[in-house]
């Protein structure tokens, strides 16, 4: 798939991965929608690069629909989905005030991984309904889990739960779409400089660095974003997972 034909939506893509993903995108001459809570950075965001934004829950169903909807309208089809929604708070399964709060960890699994297969299927959907090109591809779907999903840290048990799901759905997805001409693919970041990182002393975003094997230092968003592209441009990759993480192998 031509980059410069592509058409995409992604989500959390206000922020981070979502937005270096979307800048690089539209820098190679795709269309972007982009799909987020925050409508006020979203819309902010979304004009500054030349992009739509639809304000989104990736758990609501209704809410999903109206984006895809609204995304089809601006850009005149949806030929790709990004996933780069979520969330990571931190919990142990037990911890000095309890066990982990249930409300806690479904909210962890409804945001990253059951809107992520909400986006999915539905931006599927809408995907068979395109022409094939030469391959009798009609569409790419990039998922985001991360190397928590193998090498979860404590208090990750919620977050690395979610991820390992995202990993989990990636070959069956792939097999379920390969009649339609949709393609499925994951991408398990290490420890990026994005805004879940941000907040932390930098001392603490050092060590972390410095645990990375080569090169020693956090992910730039836009490494993501590069790699992203790669697969939608990329026809034979499908059903599998790409690390992206310096070779970091978490304790």
């Amino acid at each position: 798939m031509k980059i410069t034909e592509t058409c995409a939506i992604i989500t959390g893509g206000a922020s981070g991965l979502g937005e270096a993903t979307a800048r690089q995108f539209i820098a190679s001459g795709a269309k972007v929608t982009l799909l987020d809570r925050d409508a006020e950075r979203g819309e902010k965001i979304a004009a500054e690069m030349g992009a739509s934004f639809a304000q989104t829950d990736v758990t609501d169903e209704a809410s999903v629909k109206a984006a895809i909807a609204s995304a089809k309208q601006a850009m005149g089809r949806v030929t790709c989905a990004v996933n780069c929604a979520g969330i990571a708070p931190a919990g142990t399964t037990v911890g000095k005030n309890g066990p982990l709060s249930l409300e806690k960890y479904q909210q962890v699994i409804d945001i990253n991984l059951v809107g992520s297969f909400n986006v999915a299927r539905l931006a599927a959907a809408e995907m068979t309904t395109n022409d094939p090109d030469e391959d009798g591809a009609r569409g790419v779907i990039v998922n985001t889990a991360s190397i928590a999903a193998f090498e979860g840290q404590r208090g990750q048990v919620a977050y690395a739960s979610s991820k390992g799901g995202v990993v989990g759905m990636t070959l069956p997805m792939a097999r379920d779409l390969a009649r339609s001409g949709i393609r499925v693919m994951t991408i398990a970041p290490g420890i990026f400089a994005t805004p879940m990182l941000a907040g932390l002393p930098q001392e603490v975003q050092d060590e972390l660095a410095a645990d990375v094997t080569c090169p020693q230092r956090l992910g730039d968003p836009s490494e993501y974003g590069r790699l992203a592209q790669f697969i939608v441009e990329c026809g034979y990759l499908n059903g599998t997972v790409i690390r992206i993480d310096g070779a970091l192998r978490m304790q």
